[in-house]
């Protein structure tokens, strides 16, 4: 008997394994993946493979607008990949450029961009085209019903995002990144500090607190979302300072003059992508010109 078992849960894992790579190479007239992180995580392997876009899920953002709220899978787990925005990475129509990342951080990175849809989009399809060692993948922006999330509350539970700024009295930036959120200036090899203030709040209602239970702070981690060379980011993933109203501060040193785009995630207890159901994690984006 537990031979058979065995043998249907390979035979299972082999048959989802198939229907991913069925969908990851589906060309332009395809509707993406389907909303689950499982098939996403099989197939990866150290290098030689390809990247997939991901579509999380389309959203109404605070001022009416309707966005699609986008990921992708680098499914090399020790490489990292500059795909300039072009032929290779592009967003049609309206493109190529659409704020898509152009450094691609080994395995999933959620939510790490978001598209504005425009009002006149109706039946056309927007697509994000990704070519890696070979690979051409791409996958459609939509708005299909099933496919509408909520990333500023979570409504079962009255959970929101991590707040993030970066000045300890300037404006608050939570759930999908929007435009770049503070900018600065830096020189060649020399270390850049970046400070930024990082604080949440518990879910409110269908919760159980236990006496003397403390929620434990959000995780934070930096990266390379954009930049024409490479960056040493020290730490990664800095200590939030409760008694300083949630402060962290690292250093971030560039390798070649020009401008780059750097991420800072901010996920609480729900992990990351909230999930897998969009809520309650935060991206922002901040300008670095680095002069030689």
């Amino acid at each position: 008997m537990k031979r058979l078992v065995i043998l249907v849960g390979i035979a299972s894992a082999l048959a989802v394994g198939a229907l991913v790579r069925a969908g990851a190479q589906q060309g332009p007239q395809g509707q993406g993946q389907l909303p689950s992180q499982f098939p996403l995580s099989l197939g990866l392997r150290e290098k030689g493979t390809s990247i997939t876009p991901a579509l999380e899920g389309w959203y109404h953002g605070k001022d009416g607008s309707v966005n699609v709220l986008v990921g992708y899978l680098n499914r090399n787990t020790k490489t990292e990949f500059d795909i300039p925005v072009g032929p290779n990475n592009r967003v049609d129509p309206g493109g190529p450029d659409q704020g898509q990342p152009t450094h691609f951080m080994p395995g999933r990175q959620w939510g790490v961009f978001s598209v504005r849809l425009p009002k006149d989009l109706g039946d056309k399809k927007l697509t994000w085209t990704l070519v890696a060692n070979g690979f051409t993948n791409t996958i459609t922006l939509h708005t299909k019903p099933e496919y509408i999330i909520e990333p500023y509350e979570d409504a079962a539970n009255k959970n929101t995002p991590p707040a993030i700024k970066f000045d300890a009295t300037g404006k608050t930036f939570s759930g999908p990144p929007s435009g770049i959120a503070a900018t600065y200036a830096a020189t060649v090899n020399a270390p850049l500090t970046l400070d930024a203030w990082v604080t949440d709040e518990p879910a409110k209602i269908n919760v159980t607190i236990f006496p003397g239970f403390t929620p434990p702070q959000p995780s934070v981690k930096w990266s390379v979302f954009r930049g024409p060379g490479a960056v040493k980011i020290d730490p990664v993933s800095p200590k939030i300072d409760a008694a300083a109203a949630g402060k962290i501060s690292t250093t971030a040193t560039f390798s070649v003059a020009g401008d780059y785009i750097l991420r800072l995630q901010a996920n609480d207890s729900t992990g990351e992508g909230g999930g897998g159901f969009q809520c309650c994690w935060t991206n922002a984006h901040v300008r670095v010109t680095v002069k030689p």
